[in-house]
């Protein structure tokens, strides 16, 4: 007798923990741009040269499978052009109306730009740094 299993894909949330961080996490806000996201700008909470953590204040919907192109202008990069990163998305949570992703950064053609900023975050003392609810 045969019998047909049904397997189903089922999307979970995952927020990794800060002592399973390959690089370290620094708190920064500023906008993001990802137009295959969303339309509309979402919100820069922390980032490192390896990974992000943005925002939107409704829920979207995010495809795990794809690569988004993601431009951010963080607080302390001061006036100068957005870093564009080639991001894949890591986990996703919903909570209170609000949409968290965590993004895997898999190539940035500014990562020259990028690595230099995270410097700059590192430099900074804990009390100039943003605090991120």
């Amino acid at each position: 007798m045969l019998s047909i299993v049904t397997i189903q894909k089922i999307p979970y949330t995952f927020n990794m923990d800060e002592e399973n961080r390959q690089h370290t996490r620094y708190e920064e806000i500023g906008r993001v741009l990802a137009p295959e996201l969303c339309a509309l700008p979402g919100v820069l909470d922390d980032i490192s040269v390896s990974g992000c953590k943005i925002h939107y204040s409704f829920p979207i919907t995010v495809d795990l499978e794809n690569e988004y192109d993601i431009k951010l202008s963080p607080l302390h990069h001061g006036e100068q052009s957005p870093l564009n990163l080639i991001c894949q998305p890591q986990w996703v949570q919903e909570s209170e109306g609000n949409t968290y992703i965590g993004f895997k950064i898999l190539y940035s053609p500014d990562a020259n730009r990028l690595k230099d900023f995270i410097q700059q975050l590192a430099n900074l003392s804990k009390d100039q740094l943003p605090d991120i609810i």
